[in-house]
């Protein structure tokens, strides 16, 4: 499995930043270590005509330019820089990528995306750019595919892909997520399964596995976009839930497994992981790899 990364293209944030930038280092470098330097290739970017098929102009304008009103800025989280904007394009880029990849091989991963909460005109929580829309709206147009499928399980509401892709009846948006967490102003998916706190993973799993039959029934796609968040995880500081690393490894192999009896074609995007160690949340997203790629996920690595 193809994966592209994009952390060549640094994004310089304040030094008690909250967000776990390193991450995506460590996840490339234990990539490599586990499937080969060859199976890493650096992201491509996106242009603004891509950009535009899911953002408004507005936006972008204000956006690219750094003109944004401060409160949109604010919303986004990161202090505007031309890095975060190059960063953002290349992880957009990626998406793409591997999702031309898993159309001709089966299955593309990026190393980072997932940034499910930028809107058509705004962006926030963290995303700039809506990798999903632009991919699936990308193909659309190019005629590789006529329809698309978002499996969000980031523990957050994709509340700017269902802005996005929510009035197009081509593309379907799931997303299971914490009722209580941020957003806290959700949008309306195609199926939203809002989860309790400390949600575990009897019941997590329960859910999903009765949720992935009539997604694929309803959706009818041509290719599944797989957000798999590492936030659900019990020790995430920002999740909420109760789920474990086994738990989120059975997680992970019910969406590839689904995906596979409907002979579909799989990109995954990393999601959000904010556990207080950087090395779970890489390993959690190291264990979606394995078992995207048919391996065994690995849970006796230190962390």
């Amino acid at each position: 499995m193809r994966c592209y990364h994009s952390t060549t293209f640094k994004l310089p944030l304040p030094s008690k930043h909250r967000f776990p930038m390193s991450k995506y280092i460590e996840l490339k470098e234990r990539v490599v270590d586990h499937f080969g330097a060859e199976a890493v290739s650096v992201a491509p970017t996106v242009t603004d005509e891509l950009l535009s098929l899911a953002h408004d102009h507005r936006y972008l304008q204000g956006v690219i330019s750094g003109q944004l009103p401060k409160q949109e800025l604010r919303r986004i989280g990161f202090p505007w820089s031309p890095q975060m904007i190059e960063r953002s394009r290349r992880s957009t880029g990626a998406t793409l990528a591997a999702a031309r990849q898993a159309l001709g091989e089966g299955r593309g991963a990026n190393l980072a995306g997932g940034t499910h909460h930028a809107a058509r005109a705004r962006g926030g929580g963290y995303c700039v750019f809506n990798d999903s829309a632009v991919t699936l709206k990308t193909l659309e147009r190019e005629g590789q595919i006529k329809r698309g499928l978002v499996i969000d399980l980031d523990v957050h509401q994709g509340e700017g892909t269902a802005d996005i892709l929510g009035p197009d009846p081509a593309h379907f948006c799931f997303s299971m997520h914490g009722a209580r967490n941020y957003p806290f102003q959700k949008e309306r998916s195609d199926l939203d399964i809002p989860l309790e706190d400390e949600t575990n993973d009897e019941r997590y799993l329960g859910l999903l596995s009765e949720a992935l039959p009539k997604i694929f029934e309803r959706a009818r796609p041509d290719l599944v976009i797989y957000l798999a968040g590492a936030d659900p995880f019990i020790d995430d500081q920002l999740g909420r839930l109760s789920l474990s690393m086994p738990g989120l490894a059975a997680r992970d192999a019910m969406v590839f497994e689904a995906c596979q009896r409907h002979g579909l074609p799989v990109v995954v995007t990393m999601g959000g992981g904010y556990a207080k160690e950087i090395s779970a949340i890489v390993s959690i997203h190291l264990n979606t790899l394995l078992i995207g790629a048919g391996q065994a996920p690995r849970f006796d690595e230190p962390l």
